[in-house]
């Protein structure tokens, strides 16, 4: 098939097609004619790539699921490099869910105080001569 073929089939552009072929991810093979051909094999190249890509791998980080794909596996996350990717993307996954869980813990507590002092202003706006609660956009009350 020709790159335009593969790209609609892959659900991708021939640019990146191009792009991949310069990264040395897809084989450059041309035809008698200087076009670019493909086949079956190289759909499920990009289809690996595109799955992996989807899944927040950075490009670089496919190359060893190419080349088990290559190597003739049937699958591209079977040989011992990719394990490898896996355990580094879930290392890699686990220390950002672990940051996302400090963040997220620190705006709750925010949210907590925010609450409280509210709530403190609104008391004190109830007493005689208190302080009438006002919004940052200088509106008053709720």
């Amino acid at each position: 098939m020709r790159i335009g073929e593969l790209a609609a089939r892959a659900g991708t552009t021939t640019r990146a097609l191009r792009y991949y072929e310069a990264r040395g991810l897809l084989p450059a093979r041309r035809a008698g004619n200087g076009h670019r051909t493909y086949d079956e094999s190289d759909l499920k190249l990009l289809r690996q790539i595109r799955t992996l890509q989807d899944f927040g791998f950075e490009l670089e980080e496919t190359r060893p699921f190419v080349e088990c794909l290559r190597a003739g596996h049937p699958e591209g996350d079977t040989c011992p490099a990719s394990l490898a990717v896996y355990r580094r993307k879930l290392t890699e996954l686990d220390s950002l869910i672990g940051e996302l869980q400090a963040v997220r813990a620190k705006v709750g507590a925010e949210l907590e105080r925010a609450e409280r002092a509210r709530d403190v202003l609104a008391v004190e706006a109830l007493v005689p001569g208190g302080p009438e609660p006002t919004c940052e956009l200088g509106g008053t009350g709720q």
